[in-house]
């Protein structure tokens, strides 16, 4: 491969090629551009390349560490399992815009410095928005136009905090940062924004479900995560991020019991799952970090088996709502047994990836005394297993029979659903494949047999309890409605606010343009008082006078200088 070339870049490159191929060599191309990123990350090992000189500013534009690598290294099956499900797509712009969307993921996650990481980060942000605006509908394009806003001002916060950065250290070197100054702050939230912070977060719920039936699989990949492993490389160990993190956990909760949209659902969840990875680099310790990357790993893998599943129930029904679905097992039998895959991965039932990086977090937790935090995250396992593991896979093909018959999902989907369901259980049965990919050399066992009946407890207590739920009618009736959550406030009040603060400048505007024509209006009155015909400056003097008044001023000069000059 290409000596110190940044991975990410062979499939921006790549991506170039698309709209000039079709068919099988098209379909060719899109599944070997991310093999060759991985074949390049192990090919080149451990170390930097491509230092260059710009502005004065030292850029490092490909740096593999144990952190990265992992990273890169799901980025780039996770682009392969992508673009497998989408082969059926005939248009071109998808596969185009996504291949970019996902080389700049990975290219930001080697960037050695914060310049080449800003761009990449920019380049996420406007080559995403295109999948969403993919699905050619009035509400995707409302979605769309917000989502660039809120991503675009994640980068504008994050160049100003990198500008502090380099005005306070004289580094642009993207390594540990800290929360110890402005710089650091801006630079916090610029990740939290991408991480989905607490009301920060509702831009997942907004775009994700109106993306194209692929462009929702490949969205919730790569963003969010690239802003975890941002967070994991700058901010170890930052308190403040423990409490956040809690809160990503238990809020989504509440909403996911009343949402009739499963791919809204399931985006809830995400925010969820987000949570444990932001409270394990709020801990911060090796164990914690460990288990964040595994636990991003495995995240990737169950929650695109379960937006892949709802995505071809959504390609063969034409919706995903609750009020609308039932009784699908019958049609779609492999759909079903990967979308329960799916589910007890991401419960974290034992034998499954879930299972494995939860018991990390939560141990990390246990061991740095975080005595609160440990039974949010217990709580939130009890939660997750309700609404993700149990709503979205009993609504969609348990439920009440709607007389629903449609094909089982098209192969292509079949497959990528297949390379996700394999690694959601092979890495529960051999974790230990996973744990050499870890940045820090892991010494956890999670098949602990405490750890194994706890959790069981947990979970075989929450399939009860949705049980009797049900049966009893308890459950929250499945109503066809639109959740407020905080996006409700720059959707309805700040929508309202902008248009009354244009409206007023506005009117300052006709206002001054007012004065100024007033103004102009006396000072032309007073030229042409002056200076029409017959007035006095529009008289002409005898030669002669003009030559008096020059030598009267020349005087006047000559005894001035006569009189004041040394």
């Amino acid at each position: 491969m290409i000596e110190g070339l940044n991975p990410g870049l062979i499939l921006i490159v790549g991506a170039v090629l698309v709209p000039f191929t079709s068919g099988f060599i098209r379909s060719l191309l899109v599944l070997a551009l991310p093999v060759l990123a991985i074949i390049q990350i192990y090919s080149l090992g451990l170390g930097t390349w491509g230092h260059y000189e710009f502005l004065g500013l030292s850029l490092e534009i490909t740096r593999i560490d144990p952190l990265s690598r992992i990273f890169g290294t799901i980025f780039c099956i996770a682009a392969f399992m992508g673009m497998v499900y989408a082969a059926h797509v005939k248009d071109t712009i998808q596969p185009f815009v996504a291949l970019i969307y996902i080389g700049s993921a990975i290219g930001a996650v080697f960037a050695g410095d914060m310049i080449t990481l800003f761009a990449f980060w920019e380049l996420t942000a406007i080559s995403s928005v295109f999948l969403i605006w993919a699905s050619r509908t009035e509400r995707a394009y409302r979605a769309g136009m917000r989502y660039l806003i809120i991503q675009v001002t994640s980068g504008v916060l994050l160049l100003g905090g990198i500008v502090l950065y380099y005005q306070d250290t004289g580094s642009i070197a993207f390594d540990y940062i800290g929360l110890t100054s402005l710089a650091g702050g801006l630079i916090l939230v610029a990740f939290g924004i991408k991480s989905a912070f607490p009301l920060l977060h509702n831009w997942v719920q907004d775009a994700y479900p109106e993306a194209t039936v692929t462009g929702t699989v490949i969205l919730s990949a790569f963003t969010t995560k690239l802003a975890i492993y941002a967070l994991a490389r700058a901010f170890p160990g930052t308190d403040i991020l423990i409490p956040i993190g809690g809160a990503m956990i238990v809020l989504p909760i509440i909403y996911v019991v009343l949402e009739n949209d499963l791919r809204r659902v399931l985006a809830y969840s995400l925010n969820s799952q987000l949570g444990y990875m932001v409270i394990g680099v709020g801990i911060g310790t090796e164990l914690a970090l460990n288990g964040t990357a595994a636990h991003v790993f495995v995240h990737i893998m169950y929650k695109s088996l379960l937006f892949m599943c709802m995505g071809a129930v959504l390609f063969r029904t034409g919706t995903v709502k609750v009020t609308e679905l039932g009784g699908l097992y019958k049609s779609m039998p492999v759909t079903t047994v990967f979308c329960l895959i799916g589910a007890v991965s991401i419960a974290a039932f034992p034998l499954t990836g879930g299972f494995v990086s939860k018991a990390m977090i939560q141990s990390a937790a246990l061991n740095g005394g975080l005595n609160i935090i440990w039974p949010v995250m217990l709580f939130a396992c009890a939660g997750i297993m309700d609404h993700s593991g149990l709503k979205v896979p009993f609504f969609t093909f348990f439920s009440k029979d709607r007389g629903i018959r449609v094909q089982e999902a098209p192969v292509n989907m079949l497959i990528a659903m297949g390379i996700a369901a394999f690694f959601c259980i092979g890495i529960g049965v051999f974790p230990g494949l996973l744990f050499e990919l870890l940045p820090y050399a892991p010494t956890y066992n999670p098949y602990s047999f405490g750890h194994i009946v706890s959790a069981l407890q947990l979970l075989l207590f929450a399939v009860l309890a949705f049980m009797l739920l049900i049966r009893f009618k308890v459950y929250p009736s499945e109503l066809r409605s639109t959740n407020l959550d905080f996006d409700w406030f720059y959707r309805v009040p700040l929508k309202r606010l902008i248009l009354a603060i244009g409206r007023l400048i506005l009117i300052v505007w006709d206002w001054s343009l007012g004065i100024a024509n007033h103004v102009l209006r006396y000072f032309i009155g007073i030229v042409n008082e002056t200076h029409s015909s017959g007035k006095v400056m529009a008289r002409t003097t005898a030669s002669s006078t003009a030559v008096v008044i020059i030598v009267a001023l020349l005087g006047v000069v000559l005894v001035f200088l006569y009189q004041f000059t040394p």
